[in-house]
């Protein structure tokens, strides 16, 4: 008799963030785990799973992966958006991860078995100023790390994106939105020297990225990417607002900066024009956010025909149990160029044990089955859970622009 799903429960904890874990427990006792978490709207993709989704999966046969996500995108009628696509998503890293279980194997050899020894991983480093920021720079490459995003702050602004006290930069405020104030002028003139004095420091041989957080117009972003094209950059990210995507055909035709976007996208309907037109180098979708394995697999595939690489998503926001299923998922997928590993605070490592780890610079994603991540359930108390929000941005006249 095939195996069924019995338990299908829902956590919200905050093991010193806020993250959204669904735990499927089969009748034969396999535990499959997948992370449902939307910063600053928890509570939202947790109710839509409790009170929408974990019903319609008790009975289900487990292995029927590709159909449930067939069954839970199709059957709902309202489709796609970061909240449905994320409790999508979580459903089907559980699954995988039961199956990985079941078979005694890790992910990545379900997936056709790895491509690559090591997958290439890139750090953060960040500072208010030109001396702050090298020095965390230096300390990623003496951790063995060979690629870095530097985000530096701009004179005349008390808060700018990446910049955090000390060397943690969290963004989400408990209480209420921060607000904070952007002058575009002052970024354009400010950054090419900042990454032209990062170039310097390192030399050749060191990639270095940057993110503009959907900041700029399509003019602004050319302007940027031309500027900064002598320091040869591995990329630049979000230049301009995801939902315009025909912004990026005006940026691609100035500059040869390779650029990045696809953090926010959650399908491969998103994703579309920007890979068969060739508009942009890297895709960077996230498991949790583009409806879990079985659809992120599908947007590689095809930007892989169009030669688009993939570089997923992986802040701190997105738990270990997503970073786990993204690792197996780089080694074993021929056009993963490279995974963002913001890391996480000693807690949530306590909080989600996982086989996965760094080694010399590099990600690997350990031989456990399945995704290779537990629950430490003491660490995981919905009494600790408080509202949280990403900021939100003014330009100095007060119109809001986006964050």
């Amino acid at each position: 008799m095939a195996d069924v799903i019995e338990q299908a429960e829902v956590l919200v904890s905050s093991p010193s963030r806020n993250y959204v874990t669904l735990r499927i427990v089969t009748r034969d006792g396999i535990v499959g785990l997948g992370d449902a978490t939307v910063n600053g709207r928890e509570l939202a993709v947790a109710s839509y799973l409790r009170d929408h989704v974990a019903p319609l999966l008790i009975g289900r046969d487990p292995g029927l992966i590709e159909d449930t996500w067939q069954y839970l995108y199709r059957g709902a009628y309202w489709r796609r958006g970061p909240i449905g696509m994320a409790a999508i998503g979580a459903v089907d890293v559980a699954l995988w991860d039961v199956l990985g279980k079941r078979t005694g194997q890790p992910l990545y050899a379900l997936f056709g078995g790895r491509v690559r020894d090591r997958l290439a991983t890139y750090r953060h480093a960040q500072g208010w100023d030109i001396a702050a920021l090298l020095e965390q720079v230096d300390a990623h490459r003496a951790a063995g790390f060979d690629n870095i995003r530097v985000q530096a702050g701009v004179p005349g602004l008390d808060i700018v994106y990446g910049i955090g006290n000390g060397s943690v930069y969290e963004p989400a405020g408990r209480a209420a939105p921060v607000e904070e104030t952007w002058d575009t002028e002052a970024y354009l003139r400010h950054m090419p020297g900042v990454l032209a004095a990062v170039r310097e420091h390192v030399g050749d041989g060191v990639g270095l990225l940057h993110d503009v957080h959907h900041r700029l117009t399509p003019i602004q972003a050319a302007r940027l990417g031309k500027a900064v094209e002598e320091f040869g950059l591995f990329w630049l990210e979000d230049v301009t607002a995801a939902e315009d995507q025909e912004a990026l055909r005006l940026v691609r035709q100035h500059t040869t900066t390779p650029l990045a976007i696809g953090e926010v996208f959650n399908t491969v309907w998103d994703c579309q024009q920007l890979i068969t037109q060739r508009l942009i180098d890297y895709i960077r979708t996230a498991v949790v956010h583009a409806g879990g394995i079985s659809h992120i697999r599908k947007i590689f595939a095809l930007a892989e025909i169009f030669g688009v690489q993939a570089a997923p998503h992986g802040p701190s926001d997105v738990s270990p149990v997503s970073m786990a299923a993204s690792i197996h998922l780089g080694v074993a997928t021929h056009n993963v160029a490279i995974q963002e590993y913001m890391g996480y605070p000693d807690l949530v490592h306590q909080a989600f044990p996982h086989s996965w780890h760094v080694e010399e610079g590099h990600l690997q994603p350990g031989d456990e089955p399945g995704l290779g991540v537990s629950l430490n359930d003491d660490l995981h108390s919905p009494d600790d859970y408080e509202p949280a929000y990403l900021p939100v941005v003014r330009r100095r006249d007060g119109t809001l622009t986006d964050w």
